[in-house]
C-alpha cells in the first residue's frame, strides 16, 4: 500500500499513483484503520489525505463553548410520563432551531451505557483474524464490520471503522452478533427502542399531533446500531474521522464516549457538543425534517 507522506502527497506522483489499487489493497485487508495503526504506520496512506482547500472548508470552532456561543439544549426526561408540557416545549424549540438536543434521565442505566462503550471498543480491538470474519460490503447483510461504507464512492476515506447491526424491523438473531458484544447489544437495543418511542411521542406532540402519530407512521419500526471506532492517527491534521453530513433517517440517538469530538453546524457556525455523563445526543434526521417542512434543515453533525 502506498503510504505517501504529508510532504509530497499532492505533488509529482499523480501520474503514477493508482488510487483504486490502494483502495482495494486497504479494503481486501479487512483490517480497517485499526489494522493500519497496528501495523505501525508513521505516514498516512494517500486515500485518507485531504486537500488543504477541503480541510480549510471544514475548519470547526476550537475550544469549549463560551457564554456567547450556542449550546445545544439539554432536556430532562425525568417525570415525562406525567406532565409532558415542559418536555414537549423544549423538544419543539430544539427541533426548530438546531435539530439536536441532549437527553438526561432517559431511563437507560449508566452502567449499561458504560458497558456499550466498552463492548464497542473490545470488538474493534479484537485480533484481525476474529474481527475480519464480519468484514463485508454486502448491502443486505444484517451484521457487518467495515471501514468507510462509501469507500469507493467518496473523494477521501475517513479515519474510522464501524460495526453495523440491523436490529429491526425484523428481529435480529442474536447469534449473528459477535460474541464479545452480543448480550450488551441486545439489551441496549431493547432499551434504546423504548426511549425512541418516548421521543417520537414528544416529537408528535411538538408538531401538534397525537402522541402516537409518528410511531403510527412506522417511524420507529426500523432500527440499527452502529459502533464507530476512531483509533489514534499518525497525522490527524491531514484527515478526518468523518465529513460533514446529515443523517438520512428519522432519528439518531448517539452515545458519546468521554473523549467527545462531535460538533454541530448551527446558524452560528460549528459548535462543540461536550459529552455529558449519562446523556444521549438526539439528532432529528432528514426523513423527519422532510415530514415536518418538506426539506432538511441546515444543521449537520461534525466529528473531528
Amino acid at each position: 500500500m502506498d503510504v505517501t507522506g504529508a510532504g509530497n502527497s499532492f505533488a509529482g506522483s499523480s501520474a503514477t499513483y493508482d488510487r483504486l489499487q490502494e483502495l482495494k489493497t486497504f479494503d481486501e485487508s479487512k483490517s480497517g484503520v485499526k489494522g493500519l495503526v497496528d501495523s505501525g504506520i508513521t505516514k498516512l496512506p494517500r486515500i485518507f489525505i485531504r486537500s488543504p482547500e477541503d480541510l480549510a472548508g471544514d475548519t470547526p470552532i476550537s475550544g469549549e463553548p463560551t457564554q456567547t456561543q450556542f449550546r445545544i439544549p439539554v432536556i430532562d426526561l425525568k417525570g415525562v410520563a406525567g406532565d409532558l408540557s415542559d418536555a414537549v416545549a423544549s423538544v419543539r424549540q430544539a427541533a426548530e432551531t438546531v435539530g439536536f438536543f441532549q437527553v438526561v434521565n432517559h431511563g437507560i442505566p449508566m452502567k449499561l451505557l458504560e458497558e456499550v462503550v466498552t463492548a464497542a471498543r473490545k470488538f474493534h480491538e479484537l485480533p484481525q483474524a476474529l474481527k475480519g470474519e464480519y468484514y463485508s460490503r454486502e448491502l443486505m447483510k444484517k451484521v457487518k464490520y467495515v471501514s468507510n461504507f462509501d469507500l469507493y464512492q467518496s473523494k477521501y476515506a475517513n479515519w474510522r471503522d464501524s460495526l453495523f447491526c440491523v436490529m429491526g424491523p425484523e428481529p435480529l438473531d442474536p447469534q449473528e452478533l459477535p460474541p464479545i458484544c452480543r448480550d450488551v447489544t441486545m439489551e441496549y437495543s431493547r432499551q434504546v427502542q423504548a426511549l425512541g418511542r418516548v421521543l417520537f411521542g414528544l416529537l408528535s406532540e411538538a408538531l401538534g399531533l397525537k402522541p402516537d402519530h409518528l410511531e403510527g407512521m412506522d417511524c420507529a419500526k426500523g432500527h440499527s446500531i452502529l459502533f464507530h471506532y476512531y483509533p489514534p492517527c499518525p497525522a490527524p491534521e491531514l484527515t478526518m474521522g468523518t465529513t460533514r453530513h446529515s443523517d438520512p433517517d428519522f432519528l439518531t440517538i448517539l452515545l458519546q464516549d468521554h473523549i467527545g469530538g462531535l460538533q454541530v453546524l448551527s446558524h452560528n457556525g460549528w459548535v462543540n457538543v461536550p459529552p455529558v455523563p449519562g446523556a444521549l445526543v438526539v439528532n432529528i434526521g432528514d426523513l423527519l425534517q422532510i415530514q415536518k417542512c418538506g426539506a432538511p434543515c441546515t444543521c449537520k453533525p461534525y466529528w473531528t
